[in-house]
């Protein structure tokens, strides 16, 4: 694939100050190797955030600041070698068994919402809500495009990197879109050939997603509307099975809307944590000030910081690019208007329309 920099481009600014503030932890539980970030108040119940197939715990960094520093818990995880959907529920849940994790609310994109959905119909007690953006429910179309899926534990690492970055648009971009492509690359490149492998075959054996018990309206639908690996057929495939769920809806964003729409996603998924009656609580935020910078992010026009710098428990390599913001208008998740960011913004802290009193009467 030409055209795509990677891991010649400088670090985002505001990634080096993320890995200086957040640590990487690393846990071994079984055979299983757990990568993840977890950041936020302990008392509020998490948001998990699983990436796609070209995805690490990293590309979530951005939500990671933003939501941990309004009172939000975030937990992004690299998806460990596994290698079939019965063994990704196992896992998981023994995952969230060591963190003395017993309701989550997830976050998944591409692959993510996929796996995200098929543990919600395994698991149905644990799973809380559901943000799902850019996925879809069965995997025969992806199965049917790549016919040497039984020898991809023998093919070449760089041969699985091709393969994988295959699906992202190639050629001239908004430079948004063109740094969250640039960072994802450079995560690529960090993956080991079974980590390249295992997602692949998440990604291609046949499966598909059944029934939810959970609600439709414990679940937000967040797609965009101009290019995206997953083919739209397959996105459509996914609203007309919530017909219920929440929409919102980004114009433009790419595959990778949480780099190159940050400010909007975050928006989205604090409308949604409000929405489904996760309580934030800033008042046990700690380690951080309003008299830094924490990158791009505009919430606030002073920026923050965090004063406590943890080190890592690992360490991971970047390529990549720094997703500018966007001051267009942005959808509302709630009606076909467009709504000012600024206003979905106010809407939020204030908890209006949103507010978790309401939670009971949108379900009933």
């Amino acid at each position: 694939m030409t055209g795509l920099r990677g891991s010649g481009e400088a670090v985002p600014g505001d990634y080096v100050y993320f890995k200086s503030v957040v640590p990487l932890h690393k846990i071994s539980i079984g055979s299983k190797l757990w990568r993840y970030y977890d950041f936020g108040p302990k008392a509020v119940q998490p948001l998990i955030c699983i990436p796609g197939i070209a995805g690490t715990a990293d590309v979530y960094y951005k939500q990671i600041m933003s939501l941990s520093m309004k009172g939000y818990r975030v937990i992004s995880i690299d998806v460990p070698q596994v290698w079939n959907h019965h063994e990704w529920v196992h896992s998981f849940e023994k995952f969230l068994d060591s963190m003395n994790i017993h309701h989550v609310h997830i976050y998944g994109t591409s692959l993510g919402g996929f796996l995200a959905q098929i543990f919600a119909q395994q698991r149905p007690r644990r799973v809380k809500s559901l943000v799902l953006s850019n996925t879809f429910l069965e995997t025969h179309k992806f199965a049917a495009a790549m016919p040497w899926s039984p020898v991809v534990n023998w093919t070449p690492s760089f041969l699985l990197k091709r393969y994988l970055l295959t699906g992202i648009q190639d050629g001239p971009q908004e430079p948004f879109i063109a740094d969250s492509v640039d960072f994802v690359v450079g995560q690529v490149e960090t993956l080991s050939r079974e980590d390249l492998s295992s997602r692949l075959m998440l990604n291609v054996n046949v499966a598909s997603v059944g029934s939810l018990s959970l609600p439709d309206c414990f679940i937000t639908v967040m797609d965009t509307n101009d290019y995206s690996a997953v083919p739209q057929q397959l996105k459509d495939q996914v609203n007309e099975r919530y017909p219920s769920a929440r929409r919102a809806v980004l114009r433009t964003g790419g595959d990778f809307p949480f780099l190159s729409r940050p400010d909007e996603v975050t928006l989205y998924l604090q409308l949604h944590m409000r929405r489904v009656g996760v309580k934030p609580r800033p008042d046990l935020v700690q380690g951080f000030t309003r008299s830094g910078s924490s990158g791009s992010s505009n919430d606030h026009k002073d920026g923050n910081s965090f004063d406590d710098r943890p080190k890592d428990d690992g360490d991971r390599s970047s390529g990549g690019g720094d997703g500018e913001m966007d001051h267009s208008e942005s959808e509302s998740p709630y009606s076909n208007e467009p709504t000012p960011t600024s206003i979905m913004l106010a809407n939020t802290m204030l908890g209006t329309a949103n507010s978790a009193q309401h939670v009971s009467l949108l379900c009933s």
